[in-house]
């Protein structure tokens, strides 16, 4: 039986709100890292991977809880530093105040270099099996660094202004959104010790699924209200970034949501068939895109 993300969110909310504090050592730093890790998210990323570890068999223990969690920990990072005046300048997020607004650049720009050390600690900080730990580390390194996230977030800044075709939009948002919801399904299939072949499919499901998620936040950038979002709206346009609305249109955006869906599907099936088990875990992750079903 495979958990709900209500019910695996607050196994994480837990854990995260236990296992943080411990670990920094000064006091605004604590308090700056642990306010943003701390202010809701739906936990999306630790979610799939903690369900995908059920759905291949395997109980949930407090080794692949933390290292679940690390994902969770570089996430927020991230998002710190993408709401930076010297990135994306927003002063809301999730519906609170953006770290930097309230802590300063500086001690934001810490915090997220914190959360991002700290993730690679967690992974290596357990119980896990050593090559479990050392595939894990790896494998986050290359999807949050400069070959996966980073790269990303590179192109979307000098991707400002400029127009980009549909094939270099999808590279960019495989790169800055994809790399770290596929590493999150993978993850569960590292920390089982899935064959090479599973872990492959896992992350054609992750690498469709991130894909979805950014057409998704670009569309809801276009039709949701800041009250909806936790964050402002409309301002991909005004800051003439390359979205899928702004080059699609709406409709067209919709379209490239149901084809990246529909791969997720495909690559969910073949999972069911190649490992023997139930992927029906993966429908209430599928269900984030229920408006545009």
């Amino acid at each position: 039986m495979v958990s709900t993300i209500t019910e695996l969110k607050k196994r994480i909310d837990a854990y995260l709100d236990q296992a943080l504090p411990m670990d920094i050592d000064q006091p605004t730093l604590k308090e700056s890292m642990c306010y943003s890790v701390e202010a809701g998210g739906k936990r999306l990323r630790p979610a799939l991977t903690l369900a995908t570890i059920e759905m291949l068999g395997k109980k949930i223990d407090q080794n692949a809880l933390r290292a679940a969690c690390a994902l969770e920990l570089l996430h927020t990072y991230s998002l710190i530093h993408d709401d930076l005046p010297a990135m994306d300048n927003d002063d809301l997020r999730r519906g609170e105040p953006t770290n930097h607004v309230k802590f300063g650049a500086g001690m934001a720009t810490l915090a997220g270099d914190g959360l991002l050390t700290l993730a690679f600690q967690w992974l290596t900080d357990n119980q896990l099996p050593v090559a479990v730990q050392a595939n894990l580390t790896l494998a986050l390194a290359k999807a949050a660094g400069p070959s996966g996230m980073v790269a990303g977030q590179a192109r979307d800044i000098e991707g400002e202004g400029q127009h980009l075709k549909l094939t270099e939009l999808q590279y960019l948002h495989r790169q800055k959104t994809g790399a770290l919801l596929k590493y999150a399904v993978q993850a569960g299939g590292i920390i089982t010790e899935q064959p090479v072949a599973v872990i492959d499919l896992l992350g054609t499901f992750g690498a469709q699924f991130g894909l979805a998620f950014q057409i998704y936040d670009d569309i809801m950038d276009v039709v949701a209200t800041p009250e909806q979002m936790g964050k402002a709206t409309q301002k991909d346009a005004a800051e003439h970034k390359n979205t899928y609305p702004g080059l699609l249109g709406l409709d067209g955006a919709k379209e490239q949501l149901q084809k990246a869906l529909s791969q997720a599907k495909a690559a969910q099936q073949q999972l069911a068939e190649l490992t023997g088990r139930s992927m029906a875990g993966f429908d209430q992750f599928l269900a984030y895109f229920k408006l545009y079903d």
